[in-house]
């Protein structure tokens, strides 16, 4: 092991991803010190290594299960899976995580990234800088995107990460939002695509291997709040990610129905993530939270309560304060409140659904309408919201799926708990009448 104090544990989880070795090439030649990197993949891939050779790397040694290559004088230790014996994406980090050897820092990413010169410095910087508000700060958030290829068309804006939804398993889901800012600003929010952290997160708040996919970051961030981190989006740009990656095999599709019926695997995905979420879940019953063996459960540091105050959720009565999804999307609170009571009752109950309307269905070129009537009633005909919308407001609702159907976005909240069952959309018209009612299951 390395005795520098820069070292740092670099954790890769690779899926049948193309991207793998370019992501190495940026990761090795971007560093100042490269040999103070400590790089551990977990690939989950066909055996064959022809791609590794190909992009220059030196094989060392290999086992049954492992590869050791180099690399411009970096030592990079491969855990090969095969891609049909892969249990999802925290299990290969955790797999990761098992080989970490006290170096001092910690950077987890996805396998297809790009980064500036010289990002280790940066990162150790930017992290040490926040000792004096916090002894165990964590830098992490949504990097901006890049299309393999199109280097100068890498995006130049920061993100930070937001609340976006409740899953249908009452998991907090979240997406970024665009922002600047002059230094490192709080967070509540963990990606699991960028994580640079102290050495020691690896082995106090390490990849649950039981989660599949949905909640891994949520759970991480709770974990990490009670044991006492804190979580900082970076104010300037260190590295790029790959989004979408629409051609790129994904364990969803490996790990499908049919894959099972021919025998190929033993659980399909949706089997996994459907007993992952439930994991998750778990987690926020404080009487079933106890239950879990460390270092997978709470920390005793910070509460969970306290958590909750400061990223604005009451993660088991779904509800959410209204700055949380409104136009200011906070997400960090800096103020605790006074009162638990009054807490509970400044929250709101949040809808979000998204609509798919074909042309046929809803003409937003029309010019004789004056204004969109756009209502959400319960199962009993009772409404739950009630909106007019001029028609330029209303065409702001939408956007485009393609050329024959649109996407509605509703986003609202109600002071009670309401159970929606249908939306009713309908055009009051320059004749002074209404026009037809469409009416959609929520």
């Amino acid at each position: 092991m390395k005795t520098s104090d820069s070292t740092i544990f670099v954790n890769i989880a690779s899926y049948r991803d193309p991207e793998l070795c370019p992501t190495l090439h940026s990761l090795i030649h971007g560093a100042e010190k490269p040999e103070n990197l400590h790089i551990v993949i977990c690939w989950q891939d066909n055996g064959d290594i022809q791609s590794f050779l190909n992009a220059g790397l030196t094989l060392v040694s290999q086992s049954e299960q492992f590869y050791q290559f180099r690399y411009r004088g970096v030592l990079l230790k491969v855990i090969a899976v095969n891609y049909l014996k892969s249990e999802g994406a925290c299990w290969a980090r955790y797999q990761v995580d098992q080989c970490y050897q006290q170096e001092r820092y910690l950077l987890q990413i996805d396998s297809h990234c790009r980064f500036i010169i010289g990002w280790d410095t940066a990162m150790i910087t930017m992290l040490e800088s926040l000792r004096s508000q916090s002894s165990k700060p964590v830098l992490s958030c949504y990097p901006p995107a890049y299309t393999p290829g199109h280097d100068e068309d890498r995006k130049d804006y920061l993100s930070r990460l937001v609340f976006n939804d409740f899953s249908k398993e009452g998991i907090v889901a979240q997406h970024s939002t665009q922002f600047k800012a002059d230094a490192p600003t709080r967070s509540g929010y963990i990606a699991g695509g960028f994580i640079f952290a102290d050495g020691h997160f690896v082995t106090r708040v390490p990849n649950d291997p039981a989660i599949f996919f949905i909640g891994e970051e949520f759970n991480r961030a709770m974990r990490a709040w009670t044991h006492g981190y804190d979580v900082w989006t970076v104010h300037r740009i260190i590295l790029w990610h790959y989004y979408q990656r629409q051609n790129a095999p994904k364990v969803w599709d490996d790990h499908s129905n049919e894959a099972k019926e021919k025998g190929l695997i033993d659980t399909v995905w949706w089997q996994r993530n459907q007993a992952s979420t439930l994991h998750v879940r778990r987690l926020l019953n404080t009487d079933a939270a106890e239950t879990f063996s460390q270092p997978w459960g709470l920390g005793r540091q910070r509460s969970l309560l306290e958590f909750q105050y400061r990223i604005g959720i009451d993660l088991i009565g779904q509800r959410v304060h209204p700055d949380v999804w409104g136009t200011e999307k906070v997400s960090w609170f800096e103020d605790l409140p006074d009162d638990h009571q009054k807490w509970v009752q400044s929250l709101r109950f949040f809808h979000n659904k998204t609509l798919m309307l074909s042309q046929d269905e809803i003409n937003l070129t029309r010019n004789d309408v004056v204004w969109w009537h756009v209502g959400v009633y319960s199962q009993a005909k009772r409404p739950i919201m009630l909106r007019r919308y001029s028609p330029a407001a209303f065409c702001q609702l939408f956007t485009n799926d393609g050329q024959q159907s649109r996407q509605l976005k509703l986003r609202f909240d109600t002071l009670s708990c309401a159970d929606a069952q249908t939306v009713r959309i309908c055009a009051f018209t320059d004749r002074y009448e209404w026009d037809d009612v469409l009416e959609k299951s929520w």
